[in-house]
């Protein structure tokens, strides 16, 4: 049995001395394998919080209305400056047949102010100098009518002179006829002595008589040269207003022109709610800004809608990218310009691309409600930071990338 037994181990140890260097090399693949997965993954960062974005145009309607016809169903793709739906536009037909009506009504109004303008200043010149000339005159005739009753009261004192005279005189004569008749009565003078007295008394009364004539006749004339000449002293006084009142014609002719002014500025409104009444009424055909797929479409024919509500959305499908929230722990090497493979979950493919840029903030400072670390319960959590990723061009010649497709991006910071 000892024998045996001595016999056995040698062989045994000759199995295992056998498998040695199998295992040792195993091994050393192992290490190398480890070393250049290591290698391979250590130049090269990827995620799987990503997903495609696109540009997406939200259309509103620019006026309201009753949608009156709907030219495009869900999911069909449209050209620029395709008409999407109409509104009916016979209230903003009448509004700007309202406005080209308010437009003409200024225009004329604007004429007519603009015509005046020439008008007054000519009124106004021509009215200073003709109530300069009314002054004139009237003043002179102020003058004339002082100088005739100057000379009318000259008059009325030279009469009153030759009255008194006069009746001086026929008192005289009366006394020596009333002294002569007891001596013609006596004889003691003549007859025709007598007689010639009582006719000097009578040529001495009318004489009298006839001063008195010439003083009521002086006065009456002192009277008419007063009045000529409160008549020239009101016709002054009229034209010494009218000459206020035609100095006042630059101001008059500025008021005229502050009013076409007014009038033109009225032309300017008129014209401008017109251009404002085409562009409603151009409004009422909802036209697509730009080429995309139509995609929820929220409104039907006959719906009355508002300005300003949605109908539907323009999804792009021309321009798209890729949009990666790597942690920022991920970030160290990763910058512009590097090469960066995409795999696309639903196409089972993968597209290739390059960093375009790396956002300036963390997603969570633009979220809803942004974290508040102030206070004293704070748990450091690592935040991640959209990357934008371009892809190449000629990858998607079938448009089969959709805005918000997950995809797994993986971004080579050192070259292939």
């Amino acid at each position: 049995m000892a024998a045996e037994d001595t016999n056995a181990a040698p062989a045994k140890r000759g199995r295992f001395a056998g498998r040695a260097p199998l295992l040792g090399g195993v091994a050393l693949a192992l290490v190398v394998i480890v070393v250049i997965v290591v290698w391979h993954y250590s130049g090269r960062q990827s995620t799987d919080d990503a997903q495609v974005d696109g540009h997406i145009t939200q259309i509103a309607a620019r006026v309201g209305g009753t949608v009156q016809a709907l030219h495009v169903t869900e999911n069909q793709y449209v050209e620029k400056g395709a008409v999407l739906a109409e509104l009916d536009p016979r209230d903003y037909q009448v509004a700007l047949d309202r406005a080209k009506a308010d437009l003409a009504d200024a225009q004329g109004n604007a004429a007519a102010a603009a015509s005046g303008i020439p008008i007054s200043e000519v009124s106004a010149t021509s009215g200073v100098s003709t109530a300069t000339g009314g002054v004139e005159e009237a003043q002179a005739g102020i003058s004339i009518a002082d100088r005739q009753v100057e000379a009318a009261r000259a008059q009325f004192k030279a009469a009153q002179a030759r009255l008194r005279e006069k009746e001086s005189t026929a008192t005289k004569t009366a006394k020596d006829v009333e002294r002569m008749k007891g001596l013609v009565a006596k004889d003691e003078i003549a007859q025709q002595q007598f007689d010639a007295a009582v006719g000097a008394a009578d040529a001495a009364r009318a004489a009298a008589d006839a001063a008195r004539s010439d003083v009521a006749t002086a006065e009456t004339e002192i009277a008419v040269a007063e009045q000529r000449g409160r008549q020239a002293r009101g016709t002054a006084a009229q034209a010494q207003a009218q000459l206020q009142i035609s100095r006042s014609g630059p101001q008059q002719v500025h008021v005229i022109k502050a009013q076409s002014a007014v009038a033109q500025a009225r032309v300017l409104q008129a014209a401008a709610a017109l251009t404002q009444a085409e562009l409603n009424l151009a409004r009422t055909s909802i036209l697509a800004p730009s080429s995309g797929v139509v995609s929820k479409k929220s409104f039907e024919v006959g719906q009355v809608v508002q300005a300003g509500q949605p109908l539907l959305a323009l999804v792009s499908q021309g321009d798209v990218w890729i949009t990666a929230n790597f942690k920022e722990t991920q970030l160290k090497d990763v910058r512009p310009g590097q090469k960066a493979t995409v795999a696309v979950d639903a196409l089972g493919r993968e597209f290739e691309g390059h960093v375009d840029s790396i956002a300036a903030a963390t997603g969570a400072k633009f979220s809803l409600l942004p974290p508040e670390n102030a206070s004293g319960n704070y748990v450091k959590v690592v935040q991640r930071v959209p990357v934008k990723i371009v892809l190449e061009p000629g990858q998607d010649p079938e448009h089969r990338l959709r805005p918000g497709m997950s995809v797994t991006p993986t971004i080579f910071t050192k070259a292939k």
